[in-house]
């Protein structure tokens, strides 16, 4: 018991310093494999549901005041209600998914300089990623100013598209707040500070759904007007955010105010931030894509109904993943950047693990009422046997969903995203829709066959890359991410000597 003392009394220390604790247990040869792999996981355990407990919080309720838009604004009639959904899911979702991506850049980077106790440069990577998103927001404009005209080329009808137009055109402010936010909402997370992203996001939903009741139904705003509450409430998110960066002694190291080598070295911070943009929306697009499909089979009011349904389903229970992705990219990109290669290994398992294991419940959960899963959302018959019979291909969905985003974490993590970039474009588009056209439509399979395709182009995107996580060098990861952090801080200390 004396050999084990020392590991102990380093478990009750808390979180201060965990990262060597971590490290220092599961290179400690004196104490037992199963001791090692008990106390190891439980440090693991308690800093990684602190980061995705939080983060899954963060996720849902960003969403909801955009869902709560589309409910205040559906009440208004059913053009408006098609407006809304076509606004947000044809046009917002593109922007979103673009930022987003191009935002976690500031993950890998972040992740791997805090870890690295490079704390100064925290705050330029910030800067940095602001000012690229933000450059990249003028272009994605024009996407929302010429809305009307793309949608009536998609074969929109013409009422529909100027009314999705009109809503989109109050989005505009809210591409700058997604610039703005995701370099925050990174830096945050890569430092374990979520916690006040989650209140922050709980206040402002509340205000929201207050100010868009007052000005939907008491002052009679509009569409116009409800987005361009929705796309206030996104600024109060930034705002509060970054003022709590200023003021919080917490972000003291790693915020030391505006610096001038934000506009420096912005081409490889670009390189980094496209193929994370890229990475992401494939991902993001192949569901789009399957609905669209959907639409050209027999009978599409009853395939888009059923597929609406369990993607509903599938994108609430994906807000968990969604929250150890990021938990798995903070691990494993600051326990490289400390110089951690045992820890960053563990860190995969134990956050693997554990959201496979939360998937399966979830699949096990959608099989014991798939018969009542789809009265939540419509009371007809037809629809309900429709997705009861989805439900076997929405429970595998939901298991490899539990795998396939923390893989992709730490992708991000190490800085791979532009390799899974080319693994998304062959397992989706040159396997996955291709094989699900062909069972949808030449085998008569409908919608099963379509999701068929999907679920086989995510399978394989998921063996793919448990293959390349499980024959990683994760010495040779700790000296990548040093090379990274060396590259970037003598660049730093050449334009403080200019």
């Amino acid at each position: 018991m004396s050999s084990q003392q020392p590991l102990l009394e380093s478990f009750k220390s808390g979180h201060e310093g965990v990262n060597s604790e971590l490290e220092e247990i599961l290179t400690d040869t004196e104490t037992s494999s199963f001791t090692r792999i008990q106390l190891a996981s439980w440090v693991e355990l308690k800093l990684l549901f602190r980061i995705a407990g939080p983060a899954v919080i963060v996720y849902l309720l960003n969403n909801v005041v955009s869902m709560s838009t589309q409910i205040f604004v559906g009440h208004l009639g059913n053009l408006e209600l098609a407006a809304v959904s076509l606004g947000n899911t044809g046009i917002q979702i593109f922007a979103y998914g673009l930022l987003l991506g191009m935002g976690s850049a500031v993950e890998t980077l972040c992740g791997q300089a805090y870890g690295a106790h490079k704390y100064e440069m925290l705050g330029i990577y910030l800067q940095r990623s602001t000012v690229l998103l933000m450059a990249a927001s003028i272009p994605l404009t024009l996407l929302y100013v010429f809305s009307k005209p793309l949608l009536i080329l998609l074969g929109e009808p013409n009422d529909i598209a100027s009314a999705a137009a009109l809503f989109v055109y109050g989005l505009i402010p809210q591409i700058f707040a997604y610039a703005a936010n995701f370099p925050i909402q990174k830096f945050l997370q890569a430092q374990s500070i979520v916690n006040p992203s989650a209140y922050i996001a709980l206040a402002t939903l509340f205000v929201h759904l207050f100010i868009t009741w007052l000005g939907v139904f008491k002052l009679n705003w509009g569409l116009l007007g409800a987005s361009l509450i929705l796309s206030f409430s996104w600024w109060v998110i930034v705002l509060a955010q970054f003022a709590y960066i200023v003021m919080s002694k917490r972000c003291k190291k790693t915020w030391s105010g505006f610096s001038i080598q934000a506009f420096f070295g912005l081409w490889g911070f670009f390189k980094l931030s496209a193929a994370s943009a890229i990475m992401l929306c494939l991902e993001t697009w192949y569901y789009q894509v399957l609905v669209l499909i959907a639409g050209l089979l027999p009978n599409p009011q009853i395939a888009l109904d059923s597929l609406s349904v369990c993607m509903t389903i599938s994108g609430w229970v994906y807000m968990i993943s969604v929250g150890f992705n990021a938990a798995a990219s903070v691990r494993v990109s600051n326990e490289l950047g400390a110089g951690h290669p045992k820890s960053a290994a563990f860190s995969v398992i134990v956050v693997t693990t554990s959201s496979f294991l939360i998937s399966v419940v979830a699949a096990i959960i959608v099989m014991a009422l798939r018969n009542y899963l789809s009265y939540a959302f419509t009371e007809g018959e037809v629809v309900s046997k429709a997705v009861a019979d989805l439900s076997p291909f929405l429970a595998l969905t939901l298991i490899l969903n539990g795998i396939q985003p923390v893989l992709s974490g730490v992708a991000v993590g190490c800085g791979w995203q532009a390799f899974v970039a080319y693994v998304n474009v062959g397992c989706y588009y040159l396997v996955g829709v291709p094989v699900g056209v062909l069972l949808g439509f030449k085998f008569n399979l409908g919608t099963k066959g379509l999701w068929s395709g999907m679920i086989g182009g995510t399978f394989l995107q998921t063996i793919i890359l448990i293959w390349v996580t499980y024959r990683t060098n994760w010495n040779h990861q700790v000296e990548k991410a040093n090379d990274r952090l060396k590259k970037w801080q003598d660049r730093k200390e050449s334009l403080q000597e200019s």
